[in-house]
């Protein structure tokens, strides 16, 4: 009965995970679809390039919400239903697998960033924070999201190991960390590149419409090739 809670536990997680909330939030407010402008990532980072900060900082929250919520559930109900640290590592887990490949929107989220701090909240208030604290001074002195992001997601499971010991939740963590430098493969050649959008940075506006513009740029090469003939003939 123990496992089929833990599966369940972890299942649900994995649904509450599944709530991209950068286009719940979006949708919410009349802005366009963050899937569709910037990084094209459905994650707080992109949704502030709307220029709309109150979205992006609802989407923040909620996106680490849904990471905290699920694992103090969990930490809770442990006493009750047999949860143990390796259950509970794996809720967090499903909760940052579900905003990665979410089952509500055909499996196409975002790099969990958001969602990971949340989950690192709640399994280690102390790790959460140490690791937030990371984030922050690296963006600040950088002011690049992604390389703030893969040098905490690199820093976190030593964190752990080096400060708290070794136990089952070091797992999950590093798995989320190895997954969350897997996300950022294309941030770490933009960065290499030296073409990587700095925090805060808003995407040209409007969204290109793709079929207009296939359909406008047509037109326009259709155009600028009649010209040249006539004036040839003149």
């Amino acid at each position: 009965m123990d496992l089929l809670y833990s599966l369940a536990a972890i299942l649900i997680a994995y649904l509450i995970g599944s709530l991209s909330f950068a286009v719940i939030v979006s949708r919410a407010m009349g802005l366009s679809d963050p899937r569709s402008y910037g990084s094209r990532n459905p994650g707080a980072t992109n949704v502030l390039r709307s220029g709309s900060k109150a979205a992006a900082v609802l989407t923040l929250a909620l996106d680490a919400l849904k990471g905290y919520v699920p694992v103090v559930l969990a930490l809770v109900l442990a006493p009750r239903l047999g949860f143990d640290d390796f259950t509970i590592g794996f809720v967090g887990l499903a909760a940052f697998l579900g905003h990665v490949w979410p089952v509500f929107f055909k499996f196409e989220g975002g790099k969990g960033v958001a969602t990971a701090a949340g989950v690192l909240m709640a399994l280690n208030p102390l790790l959460g924070l140490a690791t937030l604290a990371t984030w922050v001074i690296v963006a600040a002195f950088f002011r690049y999201s992604s390389l703030a992001s893969l040098v905490s997601a690199a820093f976190a499971p030593f964190y752990q190991l080096l400060i708290w010991g070794g136990s089952p939740l070091v797992l999950a963590i590093a798995v989320m960390s190895l997954l969350l430098l897997w996300r950022h493969t294309a941030n770490i050649q933009k960065l290499l590149a030296g073409t990587e959008s700095k925090l805060g940075q808003k995407a040209p506006p409007p969204p290109v419409d793709h079929h207009a513009h296939g359909h406008a740029h047509e037109h326009a090469h259709g155009h600028s090739h009649h010209h040249p003939k006539r004036k040839g003939k003149h």
